[in-house]
């Protein structure tokens, strides 16, 4: 088995920018849900040219209500976008791991 070893982890390190845009593109591409989070999110980003100077944290900016509101929605958007994105990476990993083992004759 010694000899069919292969460093897997310097691999995915060396490649992990490439598997996640991969990743990225085939969930806009298959998954329906996240494609519509991801149009959402860029809706209100469209819509609230705000939302840009409070990410790049330049300049001061000042708030009303509805535009908190928007704010704390996108937030929130974000946060269940990158949570499929982070489950979806979960799952990828574990079906790497299992080929990987595979290949080199572990199960």
């Amino acid at each position: 088995m010694k000899d069919k070893y292969f460093d897997l982890a310097s691999r995915i390190e060396d490649s992990f920018a490439e598997i996640d845009s991969d990743i990225i593109v085939d969930m806009r591409n298959t998954n329906e849900e996240y494609a519509e989070l991801h149009e959402e999110i860029n809706e209100i980003k469209r819509n609230c040219p705000y939302i840009s100077i409070v990410l790049s944290g330049k300049g001061e900016v000042q708030l009303s209500s509805s535009e908190h509101a928007k704010l704390v929605e996108y937030f929130n958007l974000m946060r269940q976008l990158e949570d499929m994105e982070r489950q979806q990476i979960y799952f990828r990993g574990h079906t790497d791991a299992v080929s990987y083992l595979k290949k080199i004759g572990a199960i």
